[in-house]
């Protein structure tokens, strides 16, 4: 059966998963690259990203790979949030197709969440960009349907995802605690209280630095 996961969500100490605003310049706000900064060094990102050569990687971006790997495992639809595709006022922008170039890392039905729809966009490698103005519900359904019994990703950002923890939609979610303090920004845990005890929780520290935390919806006996 199709599962609804969500991976690689970079949260602040004081629980931001992004910084305060964002713009084409700044994609993650005041923050900064800060809370993605264990990421890029990993073979996961590196190959992601289509560098041919690879930056170094030592064993504290190895042990940030095992968590950043499975993000991709068995993935065949994406969700986004319209904070995730663009800088506040994309939608305005008809030649806008997102931060990632010509040929975005997703490779799979890519559905974003936005107020004002517009055609899909057929990216190099297999990624298309849907954009849809419906309940959650109702996108989530298109998308496991288009993932063809693999696996449905919730990308982000942390108001998107909010929604779908709030609904009891994830069944997985990963997200890596940053040792930082941004103060301000867009908190992912709002609203949310309790969740874990839906999840079975498990935690790991790297060298790094960075909390890996995750949780696996609990089964039913």
């Amino acid at each position: 059966m199709s599962r609804v996961r969500a991976h690689t969500i970079g949260v602040s100490l004081d629980g931001f998963a992004t910084g305060d605003g964002q713009s084409l310049e700044a994609p993650f706000g005041h923050a900064g690259m800060r809370l993605m900064e264990w990421f890029f060094p990993t073979r996961t990102f590196q190959s992601a990203s289509g560098h041919r050569e690879r930056m170094e990687v030592d064993a504290a971006a190895d042990a940030d790979d095992a968590f950043a790997a499975r993000s991709w495992e068995g993935i065949g639809a994406e969700i986004m949030g319209a904070g995730k595709f663009g800088p506040p006022g994309w939608q305005d922008d008809a030649d806008w197709t997102g931060w990632w170039g010509e040929e975005p890392p997703f490779h799979t039905p890519t559905y974003v969440l936005t107020h004002q729809p517009r055609e899909s966009i057929e990216m190099k490698g297999g990624t298309v960009f849907h954009f849809r103005n419906a309940p959650i519900e109702e996108v989530l359904a298109e998308a496991k349907q288009a993932a063809a019994g693999q696996d449905v990703r919730i990308g982000g950002g942390p108001s998107s995802l909010r929604d779908f923890l709030a609904a009891g939609l994830v069944d997985h979610l990963h997200v890596a605690v940053v040792p930082i303090i941004l103060g301000r920004g867009v908190r992912l845990w709002d609203g949310l209280e309790a969740l874990e005890d839906g999840y079975d929780v498990a935690s790991t520290t790297t060298p790094s630095g960075v909390t890996h935390i995750t949780f696996d919806r609990k089964q039913v006996a």
